[in-house]
C-alpha cells in the first residue's frame, strides 16, 4: 500500500427537495383542499475517523464525494425521501483543512470521532403548510434549499508515542527494524526513507509506537532535499529520539542543524522532550566515542546515550529511557485532564 499524507477533496452537500404544488381531487369531495408534501432533506457530508487505515492512498483516486439531494414533495401530503449522507473515512490522526490549508476544520485524534463538514438544505414546504382561513387554496410551494459544496484539504499526522530524528543515513530505519517488526527500507545512500514507516516496539512487558520520518537536511524548511512537511507526523508524539551518526566528521554541527529546523518549522515541537543518542559506536574506537560523546554533551546541554543499531548496543538502555518519558507525559496529560475537570457536589 501507497503512503499518502496529503490530499484535496471536493465535497457538496445534497439540496433539499422542492415542495409539490397539490391539490385533493376525488369523487363525491367538493372541496378537497391542497394537499402537496414537503420536499426531502438533502444529505450530510461526514468524515470519521476508522481503525485499520494509515494513509490517504484512497482519495488520490477519488477526490469528489457527492451526498445525494431530497427527493420532492408530491400529492396526496407525501413528503419526499431524504437524501442519502456520504462518509469520508478517514485514518485517525487526520486534519481537516480549509480550502486556503491553514484554518483546521477538525482534528479526528481517535477511532469513531466524526464531524460534519457539509450538511444537506432543508426540504421545501408543499402547498399545504401555506393554507389558512383566508387563502385556503394556495398555489404556492418553496424550493428546498441548496446544499453546500466546499474545497477541503485532509493531511495525516501519524499517531506514535515516540518521533525518531535526524540526518539521512543516522541510522534510524536501523533502530526501527532492530526494535520492531518493522521492515524499513535501509540502504548505504541518503534518502533511503521517502514516507514514514511506525513500529512497535516492546520493553519490559510495555509496548509503544515509534515513527521513523525521512531525513532532514540544513535548508529542509526552505524545501531543500524532501522539505519539513514530514515533521507533522511526529508533532503527536510523546518524546522524540534525535540520532546522531558517530561516523560523521562534526556531530555537534550535525545535532545543530536538526534543532535548527525543528526550530524553523515552528509550534511546540522544538520544545517537546528529547533523547540524544550517538548511534553507530560499533564503528568507533573508545577514544573517538569518548570525544564525539563530549562534543554532543556540549552542544545538547544534556546526556547522551551510546547506541548502534546494528550491533544492537544499548538498544534495550534507549527504549527504557523512552518509556520513561512517555509515563512521564501521560501522567502529566492525566493530571492536567483532572485539574480542568468539572466540579461535582
Amino acid at each position: 500500500m501507497k503512503f499518502l499524507d496529503l490530499a484535496k477533496v471536493y465535497i457538496r452537500s445534497g439540496s433539499g427537495g422542492g415542495g409539490c404544488v397539490s391539490f385533493r381531487r376525488e369523487k363525491f369531495v367538493e372541496h378537497g383542499g391542497p394537499d402537496g408534501g414537503d420536499g426531502g432533506r438533502g444529505g450530510d457530508v461526514w468524515a470519521v475517523a476508522v481503525d485499520g487505515l494509515n494513509t490517504l492512498i484512497d482519495f488520490r483516486y477519488q477526490q469528489h464525494f457527492f451526498a445525494k439531494n431530497g427527493i420532492p414533495g408530491m400529492g396526496r401530503q407525501r413528503t419526499g425521501a431524504d437524501g442519502d449522507d456520504i462518509v469520508l473515512r478517514v485514518p485517525a490522526g487526520t486534519e481537516i483543512l480549509d480550502e486556503d490549508e491553514e484554518t483546521v476544520i477538525a482534528d479526528l485524534t481517535e477511532v469513531g470521532q466524526r464531524v460534519l463538514l457539509a450538511q444537506g438544505g432543508n426540504g421545501g414546504w408543499g402547498n399545504l403548510r401555506f393554507k389558512t382561513a383566508t387563502n385556503q387554496a394556495p398555489r404556492r410551494a418553496n424550493p428546498g434549499q441548496e446544499g453546500v459544496e466546499r474545497t477541503i484539504w485532509l493531511r495525516l499526522k501519524l499517531i506514535a508515542d515516540v518521533g525518531l530524528l535526524g540526518l539521512p543515513n543516522a541510522g534510524k530505519s536501523t533502530f526501527l527494524a532492530a526494535t520492531s517488526n518493522a521492515r524499513p527500507k535501509i540502504a548505504d545512500y541518503p534518502f533511503t526513507t521517502l514516507h514514514p514507516n511506525l513500529g512497535v516496539v516492546g520493553v519490559d512487558n510495555a509496548e509503544f509506537v515509534i515513527a521513523d520520518i525521512p531525513g532532514l537536511i540544513e535548508g529542509a524548511h526552505e524545501g531543500r532535499g524532501l522539505g519539513d512537511l514530514f515533521l507533522g507526523h511526529v508533532e503527536r508524539c510523546a518524546v522524540l529520539l534525535h540520532l546522531v551518526d558517530g561516523t560523521a566528521e562534526d556531530v555537534a554541527a550535525d545535532y545543530e542543524v536538526i534543532i535548527g529546523e525543528l526550530e524553523a518549522y515552528g509550534g511546540e515541537l522544538a520544545e517537546k522532550p528529547r533523547i540524544t543518542a550517538l548511534n553507530k559506536i560499533d564503528a568507533l574506537s573508545d577514544e573517538e566515542i569518548a570525544e564525539k560523546a563530549a562534543a554532543l554533551r556540549a552542544v545538547s546541554g544534556g546526556d547522551v546515550m551510546l547506541m548502534s543499531g546494528v550491533a544492537r548496543t544499548g538498544v534495550t538502555e534507549a527504549l527504557r529511557a523512552l518509556r520513561a518519558r512517555i509515563d512521564a507525559g501521560r501522567l502529566r496529560m492525566r493530571a492536567g485532564r483532572e485539574e480542568v475537570a468539572p466540579w461535582r457536589p
